[in-house]
Order: structure tokens, then C-alpha cells, then sequence
């Protein structure tokens, strides 16, 4: 049986805002025999153990950090040894599945919408190595908020695309007054919308339109 100056010294520590760790390493008692001992003794932290908390959390938040750093990197390896190399094909069905989720299917209308560049920037890609267009046979149109760099915008979409400024129809700004304000600057660059246009070749026009619906259709079969 421990002696009853050291059951005192812990009810003083724990009173003066110790924690049970602390005072276990300064008394030699357990943690579940202080748990007995002082449960019914409220416990406010005082500057001391705020500290060290503070300092815990810390440590913990870096070592969770370094380990979802290291996930992410495992992950990704893994990621890259799955995909292997990318044969057009690939580019091919992956560019239907792509505008299926993010193109106009209607009114014989060629256009992907997304506000995510790499997006634009493969959509690009992908009209050019399967569908034989050229440069020439883009336009972009901007979806921007009031609060957006027009020029800026422009400038950064047409160095992703390679599409040149002159290729880039007139802005639209959301003046909308009910837009959330946590959508307002989410979208640094705003949303592009990439449409072909035939050039006065009829393969680039209607019928690329209805072929790509018929890619689509034959996936979906």
C-alpha cells in the first residue's frame, strides 16, 4: 500500500492543473491507480500542460502530415504502375468517357466545359490526335466572376491550350446577385468552354458532332 503522503502529493499536483502522466512520472504510480484516486478532483490544465499539449499537437499533426504525405506518395506510384503507358486508344476511350461527363450532346454542338485546366488542356489534345483538328478549329469562351482578372484569365488559358487570344470569344461575367460567396474566387481562372469549329470542313462539323454521340452510344451499349 502506497504511503499517504505520496496519495497527498498527487492530489496536490492534480489540483494544481497536472495531468496524470505527469504526475504518475513524478509520484511512480500508474495511471489507472491516479484515475482512482482522483477522478472526483476537477481538472483545469494550467500553463504548463497547455504547453506541453500544444507542443503534442503539434508533433502529432506533423507526424500525421508525414504520414499522409507518404500515402499520397505510395498511392500514386501505385497509380502510375497501373496506368503503364498510354496508347492513343487509351487517349481515345478515355476521351469519350470525358465527354460524356463534360460535353454538349445536343443541337449538333462540340464543346467541353470544365474549370479544371488539365481537363481543357487533354480535351484539346484529344480533338487533335483523334479527331484530326487543328489550332485554328478552337474556340474558347470564358465564364468568369465579377471579381476575376479578365486579361489575366485569358492569358493564362490560351498559354494552357495553345490556343491564341484571338481564338477566344467575348467573356461572360455572373453578375448573379444569389451566387454563394464561397463560390466567388474558386475558380481563379473561371470556367473555359472549348468548341469546335468546322473552318468550312463538313468532317469537323455535323457529322463530327453525331460521330461522337455514336461513340458514346457504342460505349454505353
Amino acid at each position: 500500500m502506497k504511503s499517504k503522503s505520496v496519495r497527498e502529493q498527487a492530489f496536490s499536483l492534480r489540483k494544481r492543473g497536472y495531468s496524470y502522466t505527469y504526475i504518475g512520472s513524478k509520484v511512480g504510480i500508474a495511471k489507472s491507480t491516479l484515475s482512482e484516486w482522483l477522478s472526483a478532483v476537477p481538472y483545469t490544465p494550467n500553463k504548463e500542460m497547455l504547453l506541453k499539449m500544444g507542443k503534442a499537437r503539434t508533433a502529432s499533426g506533423l507526424a500525421k502530415n508525414k504520414l499522409k504525405l507518404h500515402a499520397i506518395f505510395e498511392a500514386e506510384k501505385q497509380a502510375r504502375k497501373d496506368i503503364g503507358s498510354m496508347s492513343k486508344r487509351d487517349i481515345f476511350m478515355f476521351g469519350i468517357g470525358l465527354y460524356l461527363g463534360e460535353g454538349t450532346k445536343t443541337h449538333n454542338i462540340i464543346r467541353v466545359a470544365n474549370s479544371e485546366p488539365l481537363v481543357i488542356r487533354f480535351a484539346v489534345r484529344w480533338f487533335r490526335m483523334v479527331c484530326g483538328l487543328q489550332i485554328s478549329n478552337f474556340k474558347i469562351r470564358l465564364h468568369l466572376y465579377p471579381d476575376s482578372n479578365e486579361k489575366k484569365c485569358i492569358a493564362f488559358w490560351s498559354k494552357t491550350t495553345l490556343i491564341p487570344t484571338h481564338q477566344f470569344q467575348r467573356t461572360q461575367i455572373d453578375f448573379r446577385k444569389d451566387k454563394k460567396a464561397f463560390k466567388v474566387g474558386k475558380s481563379p481562372y473561371g470556367t473555359a468552354h472549348l468548341s469546335v469549329v468546322s473552318g468550312g470542313k463538313k468532317e469537323f462539323g455535323v457529322f463530327l458532332a453525331r460521330r461522337i454521340n455514336g461513340w458514346i452510344a457504342e460505349v454505353l451499349k
